[in-house]
């Protein structure tokens, strides 16, 4: 392979002089006879101009959790979005800072930008407005004029399900959901809850006597259950908000004498890694959290490095995963 050393000797110039030549210095003056030489040697020896490297700013990234670490136990979920992304941050080699609600744009000044996880209520959301600095969102999207998002296609995931639970034969269809209230006491509902309830209406199938709400813990998978059982409202299919609420519904159904998917179907959501390895394995919703987690750092980069001005929201889709815990009765 040519080098530039070749191409200097075969020119009859010096090396720094070809290397000014070959990367188009406009400050270089050299006549444009030699230029010409210079690159029509390059060309005959087949010499390849290497790309320079840019150097990377290094960036200092906020992270803002909205769960707990002990809540992150209790679902993995947004565990194993804040390993990807954390992951992420130190692959690139970029500064991490955790980020808490009472900081203020001055005391986050030296932050290039914030990704944030979980849940936010529209008090959160006018906090972090006032932190006047790029924002990404990673499954929120509370403003998407203001802020960049990354989101799981909740309303395709649930569309599915249904779709195949019909396909199984099942009219009696319910759920348990997720409802949360905060400090304030406003309460909000899972989204997947509003699909839900369209994808059935729209069939023909929706009883709200089978759906209850919780927060996305195994002992409300468990209690509700329960409570769909001693109030006669058993469904024959269960749709439940994550996998972790899904094992107490599974450890409700044990304690009942019922037998998944025998006397009740049940699919949960996430497909968290014990998922599989439950009895009957769990069918449930894949979501890819570690590349949610992942592209969130993209995202911010585009914001800082790229100057990119308009909103962007990507909408990741999801995959229905099959297994023992769902009974085609017909």
């Amino acid at each position: 392979m040519a080098t530039i050393k070749d191409i200097a000797a075969k020119a009859g110039v010096s090396i720094a002089t070809v290397s000014r030549v070959l990367n188009h210095d406009e400050t270089l003056n050299a006549q444009e006879e030699t230029k010409k030489r210079i690159f029509e040697i390059a060309e005959e020896l087949e010499y390849k101009v290497r790309a320079q490297k840019k150097r990377r700013k290094k960036l200092k990234i906020g992270v803002f959790y909205s769960y707990s670490p002990e809540e992150e136990l209790e679902d993995p979920y947004y565990l194993c979005i804040r390993l990807a992304l954390e992951r992420k941050l130190e692959e690139e080699g970029y500064l991490r800072q955790t980020v808490k609600m009472e900081d203020t744009a001055e005391s986050l000044s030296g932050l290039d930008g914030v990704i944030c996880t979980g849940t936010f209520t529209r008090d959160m959301i006018a906090v972090i407005e006032l932190w006047k600095c790029p924002v990404v969102f990673v499954d929120a999207n509370p403003n998407p004029e203001k802020f960049d998002s990354i989101v799981a296609d909740y309303r395709q995931a649930v569309e599915e399900i249904v779709s195949y639970l019909v396909a199984c034969g099942h009219t009696k269809i319910g759920m348990i959901g997720c409802r949360e209230v905060n400090a304030q006491g406003v309460e909000s509902l899972d989204t997947r809850l509003h699909c839900f309830q369209d994808a059935l209406t729209r069939k023909g199938l929706y009883h709200p006597e089978y759906t209850k709400y919780g927060a996305y813990y195994p002992m409300y998978g468990y209690e509700l259950l329960k409570e769909l059982y001693q109030e006669g409202n058993l469904p024959t299919a269960l749709f439940v908000a994550n996998d972790s609420m899904a094992a107490g519904s599974y450890r409700a159904a044990y304690e009942l004498g019922l037998h998944i998917p025998e006397d009740i179907s049940i699919i949960g959501f996430n497909d968290i890694p014990a998922a599989k390895y439950m009895i009957p394995p769990l069918t449930t919703v894949r979501l890819y959290m570690e590349f949610m987690g992942e592209y969130a750092v993209k995202l911010l980069e585009e914001r800082i490095l790229h100057g990119r001005e308009i909103c962007v929201k990507v909408s990741v889709p999801t995959k229905l995963c099959i297994r023992d815990s769902v009974k085609k009765i017909k």
